[in-house]
């Protein structure tokens, strides 16, 4: 695990989230972790990333998302810069669409 995340805090999280057996599952754990807005917040980072990847603009993006530019610059820096973490559950996702 990254020292960034050297947290026993996160390393719970991490583990619970890892333990999730189905989307049901996965509903009502976030649904009892967080808030709407933390929700929001949050699936509105993935899907910047996916229409960043899909190259999309800003523009586009924050029509779509009405995420900030500088949430947008931070998703970017990620996908740039990141540890992949994006680019791995995208094409997971899509192997199981396809």
């Amino acid at each position: 695990m990254s020292n960034k995340f050297n947290d026993e805090n996160i390393d719970l999280l991490f583990k619970a989230v890892l333990e999730l057996r189905d989307y049901d599952e996965c509903c009502n754990f976030f649904d009892d972790l967080c808030t709407v807005t933390e929700l929001k917040s949050i699936s509105q980072r993935i899907r910047v990333a996916k229409m960043l990847r899909d190259k999309c603009v800003y523009s586009e993006i924050v029509e779509a998302t009405g995420a900030s530019t500088a949430t947008i610059s931070r998703v970017n820096r990620s996908l740039q810069y990141g540890s992949d973490g994006y680019e791995v559950l995208f094409q997971r996702i899509e192997a199981k669409d396809e």
